[in-house]
């Protein structure tokens, strides 16, 4: 049997397991992306634009953005504004379960 003290706490806490590696966790910086929608351009394409283009996206007004967390579709939502500031209302959440492909539609 191990004497090492760590994991023996570990084993005899049972529940307060799951909640002290948890809390391990908690501070981990995520790097958040709302994406709005995508478009393909050419190189002189994107050297044409300036202040005042349009880019056209592949997604229509109104249409549900998806919300991923380091590069992982988690959510889609709507775009509100709070405050004078845009902002994301979640409006379904993905699981871990859920299968999705790399566009987020379920598979």
């Amino acid at each position: 049997m191990d004497n090492n003290p760590a994991v023996s706490d570990t084993v005899t806490s049972g529940n307060n397991v799951h909640s002290a590696n948890i809390d391990m966790l908690l501070d981990v910086p995520l790097t958040v992306t709302i994406e709005l929608g995508r478009t393909e351009m050419t190189l002189k394409q994107a050297l044409e634009l300036n202040q005042g283009s349009v880019i056209e996206l592949s997604r229509l007004a109104g249409d549900p953005i998806d919300v991923f967390v380091n590069e992982r579709l988690i959510a889609r939502g709507e775009v509100v504004v709070v405050d004078d500031r845009f902002a994301v209302r979640i409006t379904e959440l993905f699981s871990n379960t859920t299968k999705t492909n790399g566009q987020g539609e379920k598979a």
